[in-house]
């Protein structure tokens, strides 16, 4: 028995058309003080999505926020800026909230008119569902990749001694 993957297929491309104008790309500058180099410059870039359409963006925490090991430490970000999907344009943005326990932040643009995301219920999810993953990673713009829930409800402890309920 043949089964026709033509309907993911269009799902796939109707689900990235939709979600692809709220997704943003953010870069971050930063100051990095090593016990090996001293202070220097750095950068970082990861993703955001519009929630509204006055310029506000949800982000993980960890692209903003800082970092710190007993080697280094890095500095809250110096410069945020966020580029628009299919704009080359840079705004600035200014961080209004962070929580590191969700690794969530949320940032601000001076920009209106933006498309916010539509954004579903978490609690609906079920194993085996498709999953799709859009973003900038590591600045490489409008990247979209897919997969299935492989759980729900999955307890892990991070390094830091944070516990996550996960999907």
């Amino acid at each position: 028995n043949l089964v026709s993957l033509s309907n993911y297929s269009d799902t796939a491309t109707n689900v990235a058309s939709k979600v692809l104008p709220s997704i943003v790309g953010i870069k971050v500058s930063y100051t990095v003080n090593s016990i090996f180099s001293g202070s220097q410059a750095a950068s970082a870039e990861g993703s955001g999505i519009i929630i509204s359409d006055d310029g506000y963006i949800l982000t993980n925490n960890h692209v903003i926020g800082s970092n710190d090991s007993s080697y280094y430490q890095v500095s809250e970000a110096n410069k945020i800026t966020v580029t628009l999907y299919n704009d080359t344009t840079e705004y600035e943005a200014k961080v209004i909230g962070t929580d590191s326990q969700t690794d969530l932040a949320v940032i601000k643009i001076d920009k209106k008119n933006l498309t916010p995301a539509e954004l579903g219920n978490s609690s609906n999810i079920v194993v085996g569902e498709f999953a799709m993953a859009i973003g900038n990673p590591l600045g490489m713009q409008s990247s979209v990749t897919s997969g299935i829930i492989s759980a729900v409800n999955r307890t892990i402890t991070s390094t830091d001694g944070n516990t996550y309920n996960l999907i």
